[in-house]
């Protein structure tokens, strides 16, 4: 039985970027790790990743806390360093990354 840990490793997101999604998608961290994976696959996938990354820093910056914000603001620029083609570039459009999204969890993917 593969662990959290072990979908980690298998995903090419750290587990910060995975708790991002499991925020923005109200999602148990183990989904979120196979949604990442999933989104990060696709051609456009790293931007789509730092839509949600950013959408969640703002949230954060909405409701007065600061530190998530921050945290969030240092999340989005390690995942941008690793992700060049983000460098520069507008994140996804929230609907193609809702799109997405929704695409994943009609599928019935189990996780990892």
């Amino acid at each position: 039985m593969l662990t959290f840990d072990d979908c980690v490793a298998l995903c090419e997101l750290t587990e910060e970027e995975i708790a991002a999604i499991a925020e923005h998608e109200h999602l148990p961290m183990i989904v979120a790790a196979e949604l990442g994976n999933y989104l990060i696959q696709a051609p456009d996938g790293a931007l789509r990743v730092k839509r949600i990354i950013l959408d969640d820093m703002l949230a954060a910056d909405r409701s007065g806390d600061g530190t998530r914000a921050l945290t969030l603001k240092l999340v989005l620029r390690h995942f941008v360093e690793r992700y060049p083609e983000c460098r520069g570039r507008r994140p996804a459009p929230r609907r193609a990354v809702g799109d997405a999204i929704s695409r994943f969890l009609s599928s019935g993917r189990p996780a990892c």
